[in-house]
C-alpha cells in the first residue's frame, strides 16, 4: 500500500526527515505530500521547501480562531491527497474537523511507553525527567493514534529503551530521540507492506 502522508511538526520534524529521506532511497512505498507547521521558522518548514515539499505556516498568527485553524489544516491535508497524518513533534492539540476526517489515520510518536508518563504536559524533557525521578529501569517509544485527548489514542507499536545507571535527562533523551526515526520508520514500512496495525517486534 502507497502511503500519501501528510506531516504536522513545529520545531525541527527529525522523524519527518528520516521518513522522507527513505522515500527517496526507496526503503518506504510513501509520498510526503505536504508538510504544515505551528511555527513559521521552523527546520520542518525550511527542509520540506529545499526538498521541494509542498510547506504552509498555519497557526493562530494566520487564522483568527481555532475554528478556522482546524478547517485550514484539514483543507490543506486534503488538497495534496493525504491519506494518512504524521506527527512529528508538533506540539499542539488538533481540532475536531482534522480529528474526524482522518479518525485513525493519524500517528504520534511519544517518547514513553504509554499509558506510563503521557498526559497534558507531558512531552520533551518532562517525560524523561519523570521517567528518571520513578527509578525505571527502561523507557521507550510508543507509536500511536491521536485523539482528542492528550497521547490516549490507540498504541500501534512499541520500543523499549534501557535506562542507565548514572543517566541523566539529556542522555536519556539522546538515547531516544536516536531511536526514534528509524523506529517510526520500521512501523510505517509494516503499515505499507501488510495494510494492517500490526505489533512491531522490540
Amino acid at each position: 500500500m502507497r502511503l500519501k502522508l501528510g506531516f504536522l511538526a513545529s520545531h525541527g520534524g527529525s522523524s519527518f526527515q528520516a521518513i522522507y529521506r527513505a522515500i527517496r532511497a526507496g526503503q518506504l512505498d510513501a509520498e510526503a505530500c505536504v508538510v504544515i507547521s505551528n511555527n513559521s521558522k521552523s527546520a520542518a518548514l525550511a527542509f520540506a521547501r529545499t526538498a521541494g515539499v509542498p510547506a504552509y505556516h498555519l497557526s493562530l498568527q494566520t487564522e483568527s480562531t481555532p475554528e478556522l485553524l482546524d478547517e485550514a489544516i484539514k483543507r490543506a491535508l486534503q488538497a495534496h491527497g493525504v491519506q494518512s497524518v504524521v506527527l512529528s513533534g508538533y506540539m499542539k492539540k488538533l481540532g475536531p474537523q482534522t480529528l474526524a476526517t482522518y479518525h485513525q489515520r493519524i500517528f504520534n510518536i511519544h517518547p514513553a511507553l504509554l499509558p506510563k508518563y503521557g498526559g497534558q504536559g507531558m512531552y520533551g524533557d518532562h517525560v524523561h525527567q519523570a521517567v528518571l525521578a520513578a527509578g525505571e529501569r527502561e523507557t521507550g517509544i510508543t507509536v500511536h493514534l491521536i485523539d482528542e485527548h492528550y497521547d490516549h489514542g490507540e498504541t500501534i507499536a512499541q520500543c523499549k529503551v534501557p535506562v542507565l545507571s548514572g543517566d541523566t535527562v539529556e542522555s536519556l533523551s539522546q538515547r531516544v530521540k536516536e531511536r526514534e526515526p528509524g523506529f517510526f520508520l520500521e512501523v510505517l514500512q509494516h503499515l505499507a507492506a501488510q495494510d494492517t496495525f500490526i505489533e512491531i517486534p522490540t
